[in-house]
């Protein structure tokens, strides 16, 4: 059987935090986790869930310094930067 340890969370973005805060939203952190007796990691990306004005699921992810496209929103099936995702946030206050 397959053994996990965590061995980081991953806590939530306090900009996109500040944004969601008039919307109803879920927020599940994100874990790196270690695949014992190996040197593989799992990353579980920090999930915010909003349901309201709109249905969303944002996925961010734990990435290096070259890549810059962090989340993902499922919804729309595409990768986006901080900028964007506060672009596409912004557009549904309320």
């Amino acid at each position: 059987m397959l053994e996990f340890k965590t061995i980081q969370i991953l806590k939530p973005n306090t900009e996109i935090l500040e944004i969601i805060n008039d919307y109803k939203y879920k927020i599940k952190n994100g874990k790196i986790k270690n695949l014992l007796h190996t040197n593989l990691q799992v990353i579980e990306p920090t999930e915010y869930l909003i349901t309201y004005p709109t249905t969303l699921t944002i996925l961010e992810y734990k990435v290096n310094e070259i890549y810059s496209k962090p989340f993902y929103i499922k919804e729309h099936k595409q990768k986006y930067n901080l900028k964007e995702i506060k672009q596409i946030l912004n557009n549904f206050k309320v």
